[in-house]
């Protein structure tokens, strides 16, 4: 009786630890951008969440593609983290004195993004 005590002691946290991990979550969505700098500036925006597994945005189609654990971080606060470097997504508009303060070859057509 005793070793099954200690046998179930030792399978505890492991059946804990699995019940917690969760499977991560694939999405697309635009982005918008122009060049190496848009590509570089947003998937570091993206990789510095906790919980971004891999980050990818694709110049000529402005897609940008991700993996993430929606238990550690919201989508809302990827597109916020993306808007906050200036590039508007298809849910946040980026404020105005940020995208202004991109370098040239950054600055994209606004006119069709509505969002704030």
């Amino acid at each position: 009786m005793k070793n099954y005590f200690y046998l179930l002691l030792l399978c505890l946290p492991m059946a804990l630890t699995a019940q917690k991990q969760s499977k991560a979550t694939s999405v697309s969505f635009e982005v918008n951008g122009n060049c190496e700098q848009c590509k570089h500036r947003i998937e570091k925006a993206g990789l510095a969440l906790k919980g971004v597994k891999m980050i990818r945005w694709e110049i000529p189609t402005h897609q940008l593609s991700l993996i993430y654990d929606p238990n550690k971080v919201e989508l809302d606060k990827i597109h916020k983290a993306i808007a906050a470097m200036g590039h508007d997504t298809d849910r946040f508009k980026a404020k105005d004195s940020i995208y202004n303060s991109l370098p040239m070859c950054c600055l994209y057509d606004r006119s069709e993004s509505e969002l704030q």
